[in-house]
């Protein structure tokens, strides 16, 4: 075989009597960081990872029209079934973390939405179509081919209005559980009473708006990184190298879904908790008792 070294770097052996042809590495073209705008909507610019949030939301809204439909019978068929097996283990798992069944209760929808809606949107990011079904737009100021579907985590904004859901959420179910001040002397506490401990609100503090940075740019870079992997091994070896780093793409979306609402669900107990390691209304619970013991 002729190996043109205009366009490809070949490796020869010529004792065997054939060449490797691989395409050089500059032809490669990586998806860029930002997202791409597909249309608009007057002013309000459509981008592709937003189009893929739009369906991910899609499916589970339509799961759940179908779920309303079964109108939840007691003696369950296939799809009511599969539904609670997904939704009683993960209960089951997320109060094994929690750790009360009442605080579960109150965490779940949140935690189990974040999850369910996080791996959608990671497993549907590696469907056929997904970056390779293009229109011609202008991005960055060049006209090229954008992708109509882009995987919904590999954008920042997205990925950052999750973790923001998420942190303002736990300082909401912390205010609700513990009240206003409670809380607030978790991170506010006056110098002149507890140096020590005014310090450490402060640290505290600032961790709670580091957990923004950390939601964020965890998933963001680890889903950016396998879309990047996969264009380029299907650049250089298509069809069959792919499909081994799709099954791991897979277990990277789930993995991923699972610890940031793992980690949501440890910062909401945490949340809820007051400094002396007990919850606010378990002590309450103690106290009356305590008052009816003495009666």
């Amino acid at each position: 075989m002729r190996n043109d070294t205009n366009n490809y770097h070949g490796i020869c052996i010529p004792n065997f009597k054939f060449s490797i042809i691989l395409p050089p590495m500059e032809a490669i073209e990586t998806p860029p960081l930002a997202s791409e705008t597909i249309a608009h909507i007057g002013s309000f610019e459509v981008r592709n990872t937003l189009i893929m949030a739009w369906l991910a939301m899609l499916v589970i809204f339509a799961v759940a029209f179908f779920a309303r439909r079964t109108r939840y019978k007691e003696v369950p068929g296939r799809f009511q079934a599969f539904l609670e097996l997904i939704v009683e283990g993960l209960f089951n798992f997320f109060q094994s973390v929690i750790g009360d069944k009442k605080q579960t209760r109150t965490f779940f929808p949140l935690i189990a939405t974040i999850f369910l809606f996080l791996m959608l949107a990671n497993w549907m990011g590696i469907l056929p179509g997904v970056g390779s079904i293009t229109i011609e737009g202008e991005h960055a100021g060049h006209i090229m081919n954008l992708p109509i579907f882009r995987s919904m985590n590999a954008d920042v904004n997205m990925t950052l209005a999750i973790a923001l859901i998420s942190v303002i959420s736990t300082q909401l179910f912390g205010i609700a559980a513990l009240g206003v001040l409670p809380y607030a002397g978790k991170f506010f506490v006056a110098p002149w009473r507890d140096p020590i401990g005014s310090f450490v609100g402060i640290l505290e503090l600032i961790a709670e708006m580091a957990k923004i940075i950390s939601f964020s740019f965890r998933l963001f870079g680890n889903i950016f990184a396998g879309e990047v992997l996969l264009v380029v091994i299907g650049f250089l070896m298509p069809y069959v190298a792919p499909i081994p780093f799709l099954g791991l793409e897979l277990f990277v979306g789930f993995i991923q879904a699972l610890v940031f609402a793992l980690l949501t669900a440890v910062f909401l107990k945490m949340a809820a908790t007051a400094h002396g390691g007990h919850e606010h209304g378990h002590e309450e619970e103690q106290e009356h008792g305590g008052e009816m013991v003495q009666a």
